[in-house]
C-alpha cells in the first residue's frame, strides 16, 4: 500500500506543499525579523524539519505543523539574538577601559553588569551593525568551546533566561558556583574577541 493510498502525504505532495507556502512563509518571517537572510534561514530551516520530523505524516496535518515549527524557530532566532546582543552590548560597553574585566572569583555575575538590554542596538550605524554581526559570529563559536559546566551555567542564564536559584537548582550546585562557572565563562568568552581584534 502506498503512502498516499494510507493518508501519508507523497514525496510530490510534501514537496508541492513546501513550495506553495514558502514565498508567504518568507514574507511573514520578514516581517518578525526584519532580517531578509536571517527570514531565508529560518523558512529554509523549517522546511528541512518538517521534512525530516514530519514528511510522512498526513497531507492535511502538514499546514499546522509547519506553522507550529515555523514558529518555534522563528523564536529560537529572537532568543539566540537576544543573548547575543545582550553579550554584544555588555562587551562592547567596556571597550575604552582597558584590562580584562571578568574573573574567577565566586560572587561575580556578569549579567548584574546589564541594566537593560538592546534598548539602542537598532541606533547603530552600518559599521557598527557590522561590528556586531562579526562579534556574535565568534561569540556563538566561542560559547561552543566553553567546559561543560560553564557552557551549562551560561546558557541557562542567558539563553532561557533563568535566575541564579533555578540555574544552582538545576544543576545541582550552589548559587555561588553559578555565578563563578558564568565568571569564568565570560572572562573566556572576553579573551576570545580580544584575540579577534575586538579590544575593551
Amino acid at each position: 500500500m502506498s503512502l498516499s493510498n494510507r493518508g501519508m502525504a507523497s514525496e510530490k505532495e510534501l514537496s508541492d506543499f513546501l513550495k506553495s507556502v514558502e514565498t508567504k512563509a518568507f514574507k511573514r518571517t520578514v516581517f518578525s525579523t526584519r532580517d531578509e537572510d536571517a527570514a531565508m534561514d529560518i523558512v529554509q530551516d523549517s522546511m528541512i524539519k518538517l521534512a525530516e520530523k514530519y514528511g510522512q505524516q498526513p497531507i492535511n496535518e502538514l499546514p499546522l505543523l509547519f506553522t507550529r515549527i515555523l514558529q518555534n524557530t522563528t523564536l529560537d532566532w529572537f532568543r539566540r539574538q537576544k543573548t547575543q546582543n545582550t553579550w554584544i552590548s555588555l562587551f562592547s560597553a567596556f571597550k575604552g577601559g582597558g584590562g580584562d574585566h571578568f574573573d574567577d572569583s565566586e560572587g561575580s555575575d556578569p549579567l548584574e553588569f546589564i541594566e537593560t538590554e538592546n534598548e539602542n542596538s537598532g541606533s547603530d550605524g552600518g559599521e557598527q551593525q557590522l561590528e556586531r554581526k562579526q562579534m556574535a559570529k565568534i561569540l556563538e563559536n566561542e560559547i561552543s568551546k566553553l567546559p561543560l559546566r560553564q557552557r551549562e551555567a551560561f546558557l541557562m542564564r542567558y539563553w532561557d533566561e533563568l535566575d541564579i536559584s533555578e540555574t544552582a537548582k538545576l544543576m545541582g550546585c550552589s548559587e555561588g558556583s553559578v555565578k563563578t562557572h558564568c565568571s569564568r565563562a565570560a572572562a573566556s568568552l572576553e579573551k576570545a574577541l580580544k584575540k579577534q581584534g575586538f579590544k575593551s
